[in-house]
């Protein structure tokens, strides 16, 4: 769902088309314990970082993992709501806190939760 995606830039009003690219390790290329997923919108790179200490807080407290379709799901939805909101305006690079990761993941949850509710007849 969030691996290719539009949204509506908060500042410019313009439609962008938001498409996943990649996901590396942060810490081969910059050091960083975090996970990097990179978008394109409208062509322009974006990359949102997921701290690695969200994967294991994550596991403590469900005992599932954090999967890689999962993270760019994670990111995402964030990059959504970064650009609807207006947060970071035009940024190349946004980094997440651990709270921040899976306040997003349980916004998804809850979302995939409600739309199964949906489907289910009365």
């Amino acid at each position: 769902m969030y691996d290719n995606f539009h949204a509506v830039d908060r500042w410019s009003r313009k439609k962008v088309h938001c498409v996943y690219q990649a996901l590396i390790v942060a810490i081969a290329t910059r050091h960083a314990d975090a996970v990097d997923v990179k978008f394109l919108v409208d062509g322009r790179p974006v990359w949102i970082a997921l701290p690695h200490p969200a994967w294991v807080e994550y596991n403590h407290r469900t005992g599932r993992v954090i999967t890689d379709p999962l993270a760019v799901e994670i990111a995402g939805h964030y990059l959504r709501d970064a650009l609807e909101s207006g947060a970071g305006a035009g940024r190349e690079m946004y980094s997440l806190t651990v709270n921040e990761a899976l306040n997003h993941l349980d916004a998804l949850a809850d979302a995939a939760s409600s739309r199964v509710g949906e489907e289910t007849p009365a």
